[in-house]
């Protein structure tokens, strides 16, 4: 099913961003998926936190697989760069166009199959190199686009719309990133749109591999009784254990007294952290995978922003690889001649 172009909507009065632009400006396609599908509400929540951010939209990379939710990507950020890739391969795409390139903002959009299927070795070595990038991974535990076949992400006991109950273990995203040592780990929900937000701003200002789970109920397949992904289900066993908000005093106060911790970003932003448990520590890695494992126990789903390492050191850090985009590069930058291609194999001898 391809996507419809929106009509043009020409308007003085919407809410313009540092750089002048409007909302308007951060979409694409018109949405083509099911009436409700969570997805839709995620493609919006991105939208929304790079309006907030102000971010360039022609300074922005898209890239997904293959799903439902790999049709996001043609719904928002009309004028950035886009790639839909083999089916579990976009990490490695996202990771070779990084690599290229550091100055642009990277997004990967997947689902529970894409990433936790087929593309499972492919995320868990992207977490590993750190890539600079924010990773939405829209789980609705189910797959879509063939009819509602159980996924690597449904839980043991979920029931599918047909009554068939699920008797595999579940793969659990965040613990998975968690395991990996992902430098930023979060959970929402596309149904809370006031946690979502915040979180996908924050993940995109992190320097590093932002992860962040976002439970989206599949409308058609999995949103009914006995679904563990269905929106009764999520809105009735939803925790929050740490919460985001930007350095902006008029949406801190909206949360009141609380233990607040305030992280600061590599770009200098400061990060505002409400907890609901007071020991609980998001610096903390294995802390973190303890919480979510035993709230997960007791039928609980945790969302927020779980976990955050500020000194990881991405992708070019650790590979100590040059600041210029290789495309900005001199032919003499990028080859340096006969002895110096002799002295490097010499190395190797």
């Amino acid at each position: 099913m391809s996507s419809i172009t929106k009509p043009l909507i020409v308007t003085r009065k919407l809410e313009r961003n540092a750089l002048g632009l409007t909302r308007l400006d951060y979409e694409g396609e018109m949405s083509t998926l099911c009436a409700g599908c969570g997805h839709d509400a995620i493609t919006a929540g991105i939208v929304q936190a790079f309006f907030d951010l102000a971010l360039p939209p022609h300074r922005a990379v898209k890239l997904s697989g293959i799903g439902c939710s790999s049709k996001t990507t043609a719904y928002l950020v009309s004028q950035g760069h886009g790639l839909n890739a083999v089916h579990g391969r976009m990490p490695a795409v996202a990771s070779g166009a990084n690599a290229a390139n550091r100055s642009l903002t990277y997004v990967g959009i997947s689902g529970d199959g894409d990433s936790l299927s087929i593309g499972l070795g492919q995320l868990c070595h992207a977490i590993r190199r750190n890539v600079n990038m924010l990773y939405v991974l829209e789980n609705n535990g189910v797959y879509g686009l063939t009819k509602g076949q159980f996924s690597a992400s449904t839980d043991v006991g979920s029931k599918s719309k047909r009554g068939a109950s699920n008797q595999e273990g579940p793969i659990d995203p965040v613990l998975l990133a968690l395991s990996l040592g992902a430098t930023f780990v979060a959970r929402g929900f596309s149904g809370d749109k006031e946690q979502l937000v915040p979180l996908l701003m924050a993940g995109l200002q992190h320097q590093g591999f932002a992860f962040v789970d976002v439970l989206s109920p599949c409308v058609t397949f999995n949103d009914h009784e006995g679904s563990t992904k269905s929106y009764t289900f999520i809105r009735k066993s939803r925790q929050e254990a740490a919460g985001f908000v930007p350095y902006q005093a008029e949406i801190a106060t909206q949360y009141g007294a609380g233990s607040v911790q305030p992280i600061t970003m590599h770009d200098g932003t400061v990060l505002y952290l409400r907890k609901i448990d007071e020991d609980y520590d998001p610096t903390d890695r294995a802390g973190a995978f303890s919480y979510v494992s035993e709230r997960q126990a007791k039928g609980e789903i945790v969302t927020g922003l779980l976990h955050i390492k500020q000194d990881g050191g991405d992708m070019h850090d650790r590979e100590r690889t040059v600041a210029t985009p290789l495309r900005d590069l001199s032919f003499d930058e990028l080859c340096p001649g006969t002895a110096g291609l002799d002295r490097l194999m010499d190395e190797y001898l």
